[in-house]
């Protein structure tokens, strides 16, 4: 006979393991409204590991949010090997049923290589994305590629506007678009990834088996992103760990601060900006979203206080009044 069964354990509280890259994606599709059913998004693919998963992630999501996955790589003719790797991303597109179309383009070697190739790719897919109708551009941007370039800005003296880097959403401007007129009002960038850190969408590829390529200059350390990525990076993060999560929350305020408009924000009341006060990072973070999506505000003061915004009830905004603290 089996022993009696023992005390029922308690529930355990918050998750076992991370989000995974899908519910990530997900989330932030559906948080910055980047996608709607029956929109045609066109995901930039070159066989490596962000665009792989992002293509997967993408063509997953098809049935619950309703929108239209097409794919498109650009070779931009300065490696052999880069034709290999397109066709690993055509051939994870045929397994995923989406659409794939190639663009050659011409680079020649010199100066600002990365900003010639970077605007000639992006020339090449508002082409693709007018020929196939797509609303969006999706790149798979991470956290970690938010950071990287938040710090290159940095390093080269950019001010607030010029941290503003990566947003979620952003329009695709005349230049990337090729000079076309008329070709980048109607397309936008989106970037579905960038809740993820770069774990996170390794894990992924593992978990599905998905196979991808590297591309070697992302190991050259004669580039500065690469030594920001390999160097300054793991440095900053032993100093303090989150330094990635903090570098896209500042990323976040100052991008949200170059969205407001000028003549005031509505959503605030009777002059008082939560801004002002000494709020943490992720109170912070969670006004500006708000303020993004158009919803309500509501800040308790914890100590005495409330800025009435309007935020839900249910999930009021607390900070802790720093002038009680100095009286207590």
């Amino acid at each position: 006979m089996s022993p009696p069964p023992g005390p029922v354990p308690p529930p355990r509280r918050g998750r076992s393991h991370p989000p995974s890259l899908l519910r990530l994606a997900e989330r932030l599709i559906r948080d910055e409204g980047l996608l709607a059913r029956g929109d045609v998004v066109l995901c930039a693919c070159s066989g490596g590991p962000d665009s792989s998963a992002l293509l997967h992630v993408l063509a997953l999501l098809r049935r619950r949010i309703g929108h239209e996955v097409v794919a498109h790589g650009v070779d931009h003719g300065l490696r052999a090997a880069a034709a290999a790797e397109l066709s690993l991303a055509r051939d994870l597109a045929e397994r995923l049923g989406v659409p794939f179309s190639t663009t050659r383009v011409d680079v020649a070697p010199g100066a600002n290589l990365q900003a010639r190739a970077r605007a000639a790719r992006f020339a090449a897919l508002a082409a693709a994305s007018a020929a196939h109708g797509a609303r969006a551009i999706a790149t798979g941007h991470s956290a970690d590629d938010r950071a990287e370039t938040l710090l290159l800005r940095l390093l080269r003296g950019a001010g607030p506007r010029g941290l503003a880097v990566l947003p979620p959403r952003a329009p695709l401007s005349r230049d990337l678009a090729g000079g076309a007129p008329g070709a980048a009002a109607k397309i936008e960038l989106i970037r579905p990834l960038l809740l993820a850190r770069r774990a996170d969408v390794l894990a992924h590829l593992d978990r599905h088996r998905l196979v991808f390529a590297e591309d070697p200059s992302n190991a050259d350390p004669r580039f500065t992103r690469v030594r920001v990525r390999r160097e300054l990076l793991p440095l900053l993060e032993d100093l303090s760990p989150a330094i990635v999560e903090h570098l896209c929350a500042l990323s976040d305020m100052l991008v949200a601060g170059r969205e407001r408009p000028s003549n005031g924000d509505p959503a605030v009341l009777d002059g008082d900006d939560p801004l002002s006060i000494p709020l943490g990072r992720a109170q912070r973070f969670a006004i500006e979203r708000a303020r993004k999506l158009g919803r309500p505000l509501r800040v308790r003061v914890r100590g005495g206080g409330e800025i009435a915004l309007g935020f839900p009830e249910e999930s009021s905004v607390l900070i802790e009044d720093r002038s009680t603290r100095r009286g207590a």
